[in-house]
Order: C-alpha cells, then structure tokens, then sequence
C-alpha cells in the first residue's frame, strides 16, 4: 500500500507510523529523514537544502518534491511506502499526485490521525526534559518520583520551550492553516480515513489496521 499520515503536532505521527509501516511491510518515510540523509551524504539536493537552512530560510517545496521523488524511486519503496510529514500542503499533495503519476502509480489512502487541540496541548505540555541525560518525562503520563528531579541520573527537569502550551497553541493555528486543508484535497478524493488518536498507543494502531485491513491493507 501507499500512505500518507496527517495530524496535527501531538498526535503520535512518528509513533503510529513506525508501527504501521511495520505491519504492512513497507518503508517508513519521513521528510526529516530525507533531509539529514540528503545532506550528510552531500547530495546535490542536500546541499541546497542545507544552503537555505544555513541562511534560516525555508526549503523551498521544488526541493523538497525532488528529494521525495528520488526516494520514492528506490527498490524498497517499489512495493509501497508510508510517508510521515509529507505533504504538508494542498500544493506539495498536487505534486506529489503528479510525482506518482510519474512513476505510473498514485496514492492508495491517507490516515488522519485525529485529535482536539485541548488533547494535543494536554500531552505536549506536560513533557518535561532531563538537563543532564535528555531523557523526557510525563508530569501525567510517565512522571518522575520526584517532581522536577529526573529518576534516571538525578538531574534537573526542565519545560522546552516547544512544550509551553503558547508555543503549542501557535503550532497547532499554523496546522490549522496550512496543513489542515488536506483533509479535504484527500476527502474529495475518496481517499481520506479518519482515525481517533486518544487513548493508549496500542489501541490507536489497531483502530488504524482494522482501517487499512477494510482498505485490503
């Protein structure tokens, strides 16, 4: 199968697709990953990605859609693929419609995994953050023995400030605005199905394969 997974931020995307690609047998794609690999291996592509990180700027989506598109056509992902964190926009899910029309194939079904803005802030602002090993910890969900202390080495815990619940607030009015559109490019496709995303992590991914097991995945 092909997939794409969208969510908002909090979500557990990287979680979900981790276990997803799994189950079908097929890669794991995350524009993330492109990047770095692009980049350390000092492709053409990665080097002016990384020319307009170096200078602040966003990657420009023509880029973006040429590393996407030369992944895409590697071996593994001859048999089908899941891709985390792309598209991002309605323009980049054109291209990526045209991409894989390209290569004589096309998109078999997009997963949103759903959750309310008051459940994504509830998760990502209760992180907490280790100063000395990095570990992360869960005021609620997995929370230390002492509060603010970290159980693992001792060391202080600390909020990042990409958990303060303003910062996730402005993340999650920017999905809104530019990433929440896909919704309906892929629902007037027929191609979207809705996943609810609360609960354990391991009740979310069997909602999402019995979905793909009604889709033949």
């Amino acid at each position: 199968m092909r997939l794409v997974l969208v969510g908002p931020p909090g979500a557990g995307k990287g979680t979900q697709a981790e276990f997803i690609a799994a189950h079908l047998a097929v890669p794991k794609i995350s524009t993330g990953d492109i990047f770095r690999a692009n980049v350390s291996q000092g492709t053409p592509l990665g080097v002016e990605a990384k020319r307009y990180m170096d200078a602040g700027k966003l990657v420009p989506d023509e880029v973006t859609i040429n590393m996407v598109r030369s992944r895409l056509a590697e071996p593994d992902a001859s048999e089908g693929f899941l891709l985390d964190g792309f598209p991002r926009t309605t323009p980049q899910a054109a291209a990526l419609d045209k991409l894989l029309a390209d290569l004589g194939t096309a998109l078999d079904l997009v997963l949103e995994l759903v959750v309310d803005d008051d459940e994504v802030i509830r998760r990502l602002s209760g992180r907490r953050t280790c100063r000395g090993c990095g570990k992360i910890w869960h005021v609620e969900f997995d929370p230390t023995t002492r509060e603010d202390i970290c159980d693992r080495c001792g060391a202080e815990l600390f909020q990042r400030d990409d958990d303060k619940p303003e910062t996730i607030a402005a993340r999650l009015r920017e999905y809104a605005d530019k990433t929440a559109p896909l919704v309906d490019y892929y629902g007037a496709q027929g191609k979207l199905v809705g996943i609810d995303a609360t609960g354990p992590v391991e009740d979310v991914t069997v909602r999402a394969i019995d979905a793909l097991r009604s889709y033949g995945g």
